[in-house]
Parts: C-alpha cells; structure tokens; sequence
C-alpha cells in the first residue's frame, strides 16, 4: 500500500499528457464520460485515470464520491470496452481517491465506444482522425519487405550488392563456408528468397537499377547537399534508385567528403573531432531504410548541411514508437530487412538502433537527436554536429575510454540530464538506478537526501572548465553555514519579520524542504520563531525580541 501511495505522490505532480488524467469528481462522475476516457487512453496505448484530484498543477488531494460501486464499476468497463481496467481505491489524508489502470488496445485494434474512436487532443475527448486510425488497422498487416513481389525474378537482383553482403556476413560470423554457397543458396538462407520468388526485402536491398524503378520506385534514397538552409537548388544532389547494398558505404563517402573537423586543446594535445559522427549518421539511414513505410509513396531523403544533417523517411514512426520512448522500446516495421542488417553486423539487433545514435551523440558533446518534425506521415531526423561543451569532452575524457566502453545507454543519458540540469524522469526506472551507479563511480555527486536531492556533474568537470566558483555555488553550503545565513538574515529584518519566499531568496539552491528543516532546527535552539501558518507565516529571530 505504501508503494501505491508513493507513486500516487509521482504522478501528482506530473503533466497530464495522453497516457495521464486527472479529474476531481467530488460527488459524481458520469459513467459515458469515464469510459470515453478509458477508450481513449486505450487508444493511446494505456494509462491511468485518477478521480479525486484536482486537474491543474500544483494538484491536491479533494477526494471522491464517484463510482461507490467498484465491481460494478468494472464489469459495465469491461461490457462496453471488452478490456480489463483495473481499480484501485486509496484513502489518502483520509480522501478517498480511484486509481483506474486502463491496458493498451490490441495491436491492429482501435477501441471505440459508442460508435467513436475517442482519442485525447489538449483537454479535449475527439474522434480519432482517419490518418490514425489508418496507421492502427496497418498495424495488424503482415511484414511488407517479406512479401513476395510478384513480377521479380532472381535475375532482377544485382550480384555485386550480394558479394557486398556476402562479405559483410563473412566477417561477422567468421564462417569461411558462406564462400562457397551460390547466390540463389545465399538468398535463400537470409529469407531474401523464397521458393525461387523474390521478396520486397531483396529487391530493396539487392535490386538492380531498372527493376526498382519498375517494381518499387519509391524504394529511392535522395541525397543533397545545401551549403545553408536557404530555399533553391542544392549544391549537389543524386538519386539512388539501386539495391541498398550497391550505394551504402558512396552515400557515406559523400557525406564524409564534406566532414569537417572541428579542432579543441587541451593542454598540449590537439584533437579533432569530425561534425558528422560516422556510426550515428550510418545508424540513422540504416533505420531510415529499414523502418519507413514502402506502402507510401515517397523516397528516403538524406539532406546534408555545414553543421547538420536531416534524414526524412516516409510513413511515420512504426506503431507503438514515439520521440520519447525510441530508445526504450524496438518495433521493427520491415523485420526481414533489419534481420538481414542483424546478420552482416551492419546493426546489432533487428531493433531501432536508437541508442547508438543518441550515445554517439552525447560522447561528442552534440545536441540529442531531434525528431521535433516527425509526423504521423513523416519520420525526420536532425543530427546536429556543432560540438556545444568543450568542457565537457574534456570531461568524457578524463573518465577514460575504458571506463566509457563499460557504460550503456541509460549512463548516458543520464549524464547529459544532469550536465544540462535536467530532472531525471521516472520512467524508464533504470534511470534511476543508473543514476545510483554513477554516483557511486564518483562521476555525478548528490547533494542532499531524499525527494529534495539534486545531481550535478563532479567537481572535475568544474575545474576542466575553469568553473571551480560555479561549483561551490551550485554544491551549496554546509548546514551549518547556511543555518548562520538564515539567521542573519531574520537579524535583519527583524522588525518586520521574513516571508518564506524571501528566505529561499538567501539560499535559492536548496529545495523548500531542506530550508523548512534548517528553520525547524532554528527554531529547536529557541533562536527563531514563526507567527501564522502556511503561506502566510512570518518568521522573526528571537534574540531580537529579548
């Protein structure tokens, strides 16, 4: 039960969002309402309704009436919804608050009630539009790049794009017999071909020139370069209109011939780092390739700037995938392509390949990737190669390559969070426990304890930036000094006595609890007091009063 209460108190203070909602229903709450709103967090793939509580933030507990009947309650969920919501009643602070827990829709399977596919947009309950309900139904259907394409013959597919992948699996799994198999036995093994018939997969990766255009013609990679961001023609621009295999590493190659090196020192020792990181870049067109939607028309599009590159790819995200959970979560939208990457090595696993992307990204000291554009219609990807912390590399550094190779992915993200002085979030909860880890490695100190504590980076990463003043200001004062500047100032202000604002003013670095702990501690010494109560308490010292 403590465990519940605990988390209730987490999502309090959260956001509504599409998977969170809050409704205070003292009394009542009506019973269409509340399974619109159970289908719509179906809809969008779970989450929890909370009824009790106030809706706008800072929330508090008021309690409810509503919904005395909880079996009931349920099964009139089940009957009309034919999902399993599960029903938690809480007493908190004596109010009684209902915690409903609402699973995903099936895959494939909008949930609809009364004759609406509800879904959230802001405050709102709408029908669900049909783009998004195009996007469910799709999901339902059969892997495209393992469909036969049913005009293609082996003779459509290139020999020299499988030497390329015949080579690449060689070296990955070091079976010198692979040497021996003939192209059509090659296929065949990799899923590439079955019973002598073509698959899309092997088209799009093996195809020759004239059969993609005739077959699959979206099945293009664009590629442009723009010396700035100003609308008109690109500096330079070719269409791939081939089997991926024949043009991977020249699409990379004209990328790299416009690499440049950006040049940082320390100490004595230059190093360059180049703008466009080969494996991310790499990573992203492999996922491009593998995850877009090749039912929509629309080519691949690689454009190339002086400090960024966007990669756009048609079709959306594959169902379940948002910007804020691609790293956490892998739905592979054409499996058989990403399997036949998983066996040349060109990716580890038949997944999103996300976190290599973002762990490149933060080694170099660049911003996250961004999918800020990406759309139901249109994955876009930008990669920005401006290096934005010196220090910060400097930092990385002095960790230690070895150390580095020992971290995963939630290490660093992590480490970005608290270099950018960002909260950490609870969800996914290795976060958490990765942030535990680095603060015993001594890479991140905390400060302070409980829900009160704060992470910083370690002081080393203060003295390589010449910052070593930031760092005792940010790290904060002992107890006991900062119990002498409380003090000093109620001595101060003693006539008219200090607001609790005005005394997290004096110490703007320590959360409302801790100064609350340091008055209580004050006040425990007969040397403050405190006139009212809440927010309109007035402290005064009490030597002055003497």
């Amino acid at each position: 039960m403590d465990s519940l209460i605990n988390e209730l108190y987490t999502l309090i203070k959260q956001r509504e969002n599409a998977h969170l909602e809050f409704k205070e229903a003292k009394n009542n709450y009506d019973s269409d309402k509340l399974t619109q709103y159970c289908c719509a967090l179906a809809n969008e793939g779970g989450g929890k309704m909370l009824l009790g509580i106030t809706d706008k933030i800072p929330r508090s507990i008021v309690g409810s009436q509503a919904c005395r009947n909880l079996e009931k309650t349920k099964s009139d969920l089940i009957i009309r919804l034919h999902l399993r919501i599960e029903i938690e009643e809480l007493f908190v602070e004596d109010k009684r608050v209902i915690i409903f827990t609402v699973p995903s829709r099936p895959i494939g399977v909008p949930i609809q009630y009364q004759g609406v596919y509800w879904m959230r947009r802001g405050e709102e309950l709408v029908p669900m539009t049909p783009d998004m309900l195009k996007r469910i139904f799709n999901e339902a259907e059969p892997d495209f790049s393992a469909q036969i394409c049913p005009h293609a013959k082996i003779e459509d597919l290139d020999s020299e794009s499988i030497k390329i992948f015949r080579e690449l699996w060689m070296r990955k799994s070091g079976n010198k017999g692979l040497k021996s198999l003939s192209d059509k036995q090659l296929l065949k093994d990799i899923g590439a071909i079955e019973d002598k018939k073509v698959t899309y997969a092997a088209l799009i990766l093996f195809g020759k020139p004239q059969a993609l255009k005739k077959f699959l013609a979206q099945a293009e990679v664009v590629f442009e370069y723009r010396s700035s961001g100003v609308t008109g023609p690109s500096q330079q621009r070719i269409e791939y209109t081939q089997g991926f295999f024949s043009f991977y590493d020249e699409l990379w190659n004209k990328i790299n011939l416009r690499n440049d090196l950006q040049h940082f020192q320390d100490g004595l020792f230059v190093w360059d780092i180049p703008t466009f990181n080969e494996k991310a870049v790499r990573e992203s067109i492999l996922n491009a390739v593998s995850h877009r939607d090749y039912r929509e028309a629309g080519s691949v599009w690689v454009k190339q700037y002086s400090r960024k590159i966007v990669i756009a790819s048609p079709g959306g995200f594959p169902s379940g995938i948002t910007p804020s959970n691609i790293l956490w979560k892998q739905q592979p939208r054409n499996r058989r392509i990403a399997d036949i990457f998983n066996k040349c090595g060109l990716v580890e696993r038949a997944g999103q390949g996300a976190d290599r992307i973002f762990e490149e990204s933060i080694k170099q000291g660049k911003p996250l990737p961004d999918f800020a554009h990406t759309d139901e219609h249109e994955v876009v990807l930008t990669l920005d190669g401006q290096i934005q912390d010196e220090s910060f590399l400097r930092f990385l550094e002095k960790i230690g390559h070895e150390r580095l190779a020992s971290f995963n992915t939630e290490d660093f993200i992590v480490l970005d969070l608290v270099h950018k002085e960002c909260s950490i979030p609870a969800s996914p909860p290795e976060l958490k426990i990765r942030l535990n880890h680095l603060v015993d490695l001594g890479v991140i100190e905390r400060i302070g304890k409980g829900r009160g504590a704060r992470y910083m980076l370690c002081q080393q990463y203060y003295l390589l930036a010449g910052k070593s003043g930031t760092y005792t200001r940010k790290r904060g004062l002992d107890k006991e000094t900062s119990k002498e500047l409380l003090f000093k100032h109620l001595r101060a202000n003693a006539k008219n006595g200090s607001k609790f604002n005005e005394l997290q003013q004096v110490l703007p670095f320590l959360s409302r609890s801790q100064i609350q702990k340091l008055l209580i501690e004050l006040k425990a010494e007969n040397k403050v007091y405190v006139k009212g109560k809440t927010s309109a308490s007035v402290w005064f010292p009490i030597s002055i009063n003497k």
